[in-house]
């Protein structure tokens, strides 16, 4: 049986996603659709994303999913100027209260978003990710992730910790949600109005929780959700991480620019998870894709070429020194990236190459940073976009894609529209939704 991607979408509430020169581009905010003209400032509105999530939903897409940063870098130069003047995930509003406006406007795809458990107490995060999971009735995904910046840490006014104790912190942090999500028993709610009791007592359960970093007496205060908590997503890239991901996520967000990278890291997750006990569909790997289509390949090739160029230099070094939080102002623009030994530099080393796997400078690095955040760009038509999903896909063994759009709207609704039918025509993508929850699109074959 030929197997069939999971696809999903990647967002920020912001100006730019994962392409610096979305917020320049010509097509951006100006593009007519359904609900008509959409204006340069429609990345800041709920009706736009409400739009992107019925277009993925039409899609059968298995989630939207939103990257979040709570800083505004000054990680290059020591200065925000850069961060501010080229757009690096600056400004980036909070989009998590995007969720609820986007479960009001569809019924099936999964809505997934990032929380960091660095600067907030498990407490909190339970109780937020159950309310949502309700809001959602089963759709809501939580991204896991750990702060790495010192511009986040500085912003709560806390020391950034290494990133081990991070990782210690994050496992325990899981830990105390997932206790506080069995509080209450699944039928701990009885709504008996002649008793009356609203809920059995017996049934809901402190936790009394004493760890080494975390405290909590528990029950939560919201009953059991539909999933009994979210689907937890990760996107870990250190051995820490790779772990922490193997264990306890349902989806894993990954960039690999190469197929031989990601077969690897696929392979090195999967591998993990045996170790663990779990099945390999009890995590599904998501590889990030940049889309470019055209009616020709001329065509797409020149959309590739308008939507790269307007990606300044500085603009790709600001956001590479953000992600790493090391000042790339520092290096020369003409060293090999492979042969740096600075620690911070370590973890995003399989971006680091050409496609024959030989060293790209640290401008080369950067300026394909900007422009995809090292996402491989496909492009071409419909038939050859296809082609190269199904090529990398097929050589990683993998389990889909999560697809960042150089414009918004209408990139996303070019894939919708033009791609899914493809896929669908070659048997590679599913033709409806068999589950109503996030974690049933991420479980269906």
């Amino acid at each position: 049986m030929t197997k069939k991607f999971h696809l999903a979408q990647f967002l920020t509430h912001g100006p730019t996603h994962h392409s610096h020169g979305m917020w320049r581009h010509p097509r951006t905010g100006r593009n007519e659709s359904g609900d008509g003209h959409w204006d340069e400032d429609a990345w800041s509105r709920p009706e736009l994303y409400q739009h992107i999530a019925q277009v993925c939903e039409r899609g059968l897409f298995d989630m939207v999913f939103f990257a979040d940063l709570n800083y505004i870098s000054d990680t290059f130069t020591g200065s925000l100027g850069p961060a501010l003047q080229y757009a690096v995930q600056a400004p980036e509003h909070d989009p998590i209260p995007l969720l609820s406006f986007m479960a009001a406007a569809t019924e099936r795809i999964g809505l997934a978003s990032t929380l960091s458990t660095s600067h907030h107490h498990p407490f909190h995060a339970a109780r937020l990710w159950a309310t949502l999971d309700h809001l959602t009735r089963g759709r809501a995904g939580w991204n896991v992730v750990t702060s790495l910046n010192h511009n986040q840490a500085d912003n709560y006014g806390e020391e950034r910790d290494p990133t081990e104790l991070r990782y210690e912190k994050a496992t325990e942090f899981l830990e105390v949600c997932r206790q506080l999500w069995d509080s209450w028993e699944p039928d701990a709610v009885v709504m008996d109005t002649e008793t009356p009791m609203f809920a059995d007592a017996s049934k809901v359960h402190r936790i009394d929780f004493d760890g080494t970093y975390y405290r909590s007496r528990g029950p939560l205060n919201v009953v059991r959700s539909p999933q009994n908590g979210p689907a937890i997503m990760q996107a870990g890239t250190s051995p820490s991480g790779i772990g922490f991901a193997a264990a306890q996520a349902d989806a894993i967000f990954a960039i690999q620019p190469r197929a031989e990278d990601a077969a690897a890291y696929f392979n090195q997750i999967k591998d993990r998870m045996a170790d663990l006990g779990r099945a390999p569909e009890e995590c599904r790997i998501l590889f990030g894709a940049q889309p470019v289509i055209g009616e020709s390949e001329a065509e797409a090739q020149e959309k590739q070429e308008e939507h790269n160029q307007l990606v300044p230099l500085e603009a790709g070094l600001a956001i590479l020194s953000a992600h790493l939080d090391f000042d790339l102002n520092t290096l020369p623009l003409d060293a090999p990236m492979l042969e740096r030994t600075e620690p911070e530099l370590q973890r995003m080393r399989t971006r680091y190459k050409h496609p024959d796997g030989s060293s790209m400078t640290v401008a080369e690095v950067a300026q394909r940073h900007g422009q995809s955040v090292g996402l491989p760009q496909f492009v071409g038509t419909v038939s050859s976009v296809a082609d190269q999903m199904e090529a990398f896909f097929d050589h990683v063994g993998g389990d889909g894609f999560m697809l960042s759009p150089i414009y918004s709207p209408g990139a996303i609704e070019e894939f919708v529209d033009l791609v899914v039918p493809e896929l669908q025509r070659r048997g590679r993508f599913r033709t409806e939704y068999e589950g109503t929850t996030q974690k049933d699109h991420l479980r269906q074959d």
